[in-house]
């Protein structure tokens, strides 16, 4: 099983690219895999995420207790932003 922040920085950052791509089947299924782990391995509830920069900020329940992490922006968008620069590179397959 992967780290609870491993997951959530993995999660997060596909969650970035499949917000902008809502054509991309396969940034939403990878979406889905990372929130399955989320909810079923690690037992979180309640997610939430903000931005702020310079900052993202997931907040989440586990053992009944509030939680609250942060990414850099700059982190987290660097996939997004890499397929729009070179997006010949990242095709939408069906």
């Amino acid at each position: 099983m992967r780290s609870l922040q491993d997951t959530l920085y993995n999660w997060l950052t596909i969650k970035v690219v499949a917000e902008a791509r809502p054509e991309d089947k396969s940034a939403h299924d990878t979406m889905k895999l990372f929130e399955g782990i989320l909810l079923e391995d690690h037992k979180l509830s309640n997610i939430v995420v903000s931005k702020e920069e310079p900052m993202y900020y997931v907040e989440y329940e586990k053992d009944e207790e509030r939680h609250k992490v942060r990414f850099p922006i700059e982190l987290i968008d660097v996939m997004l932003e890499q397929i729009q620069n070179e997006p010949d590179k990242y095709h939408n397959y069906e």
